[in-house]
């Protein structure tokens, strides 16, 4: 019986399942991310023990669903599916030929896998797509931060002052943070930002959108393959279970390693873009500013 022949993914085979798979998983995910965009900006700058509009996921959830219909719970989601395009695709696009470029390149054999190699590409691709994504997810995160009712304070609701951004129709709903971006879709989004800031506008964040990107692809691949290597002898050839165990894990480092930056990273894309109103100058004033203010759990 002849031996299974290993198909190598090309570039832009790479890209395209990369870019599918996420947007399977981001469609089930995305609620969870409004909750955490919401959780991110909640007591921005507040003092330890200050009061909060959220308590947690569910809290965020449920009070979303109820003031601004189920709906709200999946905001963002179109400008989610477009981001993932560019960023997965990117990163599981170009991960293996900047792998084996930088294998090849140190004068190594390119199709070992070496984990120098591997974080080195994990970080470069990211980089990429962290790049190339980086104005839909700016205004993904605006528009899932986005309510049509501004709170000052936990339970107390505050109508937006700005034209356009309420009615007398408009249902109730909570939002931690005053500083409102209302977008109709991510086009609108794109457009309202460009019109007003230029292209310097959409590339606002990128900074923190590249450190956090980076860190969290230096680890998943790498992650992902030494869960894999060390778990194998436990399950049998190509086990549904190896996977699962191994992208659990690599989930699990990611998350860990993307948790500050992407806290930055949020309230640096939500912050006002008029002069003089700004809250942080980059992402390092973010952290620093957080954790001098809030404390180390405000990341």
């Amino acid at each position: 019986m002849p031996a299974a022949s290993s198909h190598q993914l090309s570039t832009l085979e790479g890209f395209a399942s990369g870019a599918l798979g996420a947007c399977v998983a981001v469609t089930f995910t995305n609620p969870m991310e409004v909750a955490k965009t919401r959780l991110q900006l909640d007591g921005e700058l507040r003092s330890k023990g200050s009061p909060k509009a959220y308590t947690n996921t569910f809290d965020v959830l449920t009070k979303t669903a109820k003031s601004e219909g189920l709906r709200a719970c999946q905001k963002g989601l179109g400008a989610a599916y477009t981001y993932q395009f560019a960023l997965n695709g990117s990163r599981l696009g170009f991960y293996e030929p900047l792998r084996r470029s930088i294998g090849s390149l140190s004068g190594q054999d390119p199709s070992r896998v070496q984990l120098w190699s591997s974080v080195s590409a994990g970080a470069l691709s990211g980089v990429i797509g962290a790049i190339l994504g980086n104005p839909l997810f700016l205004v993904k995160a605006r528009m899932q931060a986005y309510s049509s009712v501004r709170d000052s304070s936990p339970g107390k609701l505050m109508a937006a002052s700005k034209a356009g951004s309420i009615n007398s129709s408009t249902k109730p709903s909570l939002s931690p943070h005053p500083t409102q971006h209302a977008y109709k879709s991510a086009l609108d989004g794109l457009h309202q930002i460009f019109k007003a800031e230029g292209f310097k506008g959409l590339m606002r964040g990128v900074d923190a959108a590249m450190m956090r990107t980076a860190m969290g692809s230096s680890v998943q691949l790498p992650a992902y393959n030494y869960a894999k290597t060390n778990l194998a002898p436990y399950f049998s050839p190509d086990s549904f279970w190896l996977y699962i165990a191994s992208s659990s894990f690599s989930g699990l480092c990611v998350l860990t390693a993307m948790q500050p930056a992407d806290t930055a990273l949020t309230r640096m894309y939500n912050q006002s873009n008029q002069p003089g109103k700004r809250l942080y100058k980059n992402p390092v004033d973010c952290l620093w500013k957080t954790v001098q203010i809030e404390g180390f759990t405000g990341l």
